[in-house]
């Protein structure tokens, strides 16, 4: 079914193409395994200058929002003083 002139030519293909590329990756792999790569360092000096802004921004953000939460705890008790005030007022003049 198959004709002698295929099989020829698959077989060279494969000798003689798929088998340098087979050896290269071969290659490849044994070199990666033999010299694992360098570690990079962690930081360098644009990096650790990025983290102490960032700390910086966060920081400041973190009073800012103290300053808030104060602010919301002050309206608050304000706001609940006065509406007990008519309440002590109504009271006041009931005994009056």
């Amino acid at each position: 079914m198959v004709d002698d002139n295929v099989v020829g030519i698959v077989a060279i293909i494969s000798i003689f193409v798929f088998s340098p590329i087979a050896i290269a990756y071969a290659r490849m792999m044994w070199r990666r395994a033999n010299n694992p790569p360098a570690p990079r360092p962690i930081l360098n000096d644009d990096t650790a200058q990025r983290i102490i802004q960032m700390q910086q921004s966060i920081d400041a953000m973190a009073v800012e929002i103290e300053r808030i939460s104060e602010g919301q705890r002050f309206v608050t008790k304000v706001l609940a003083d006065r509406s007990r005030e008519p309440a002590a007022l109504e009271d006041r003049s009931k005994k009056q």
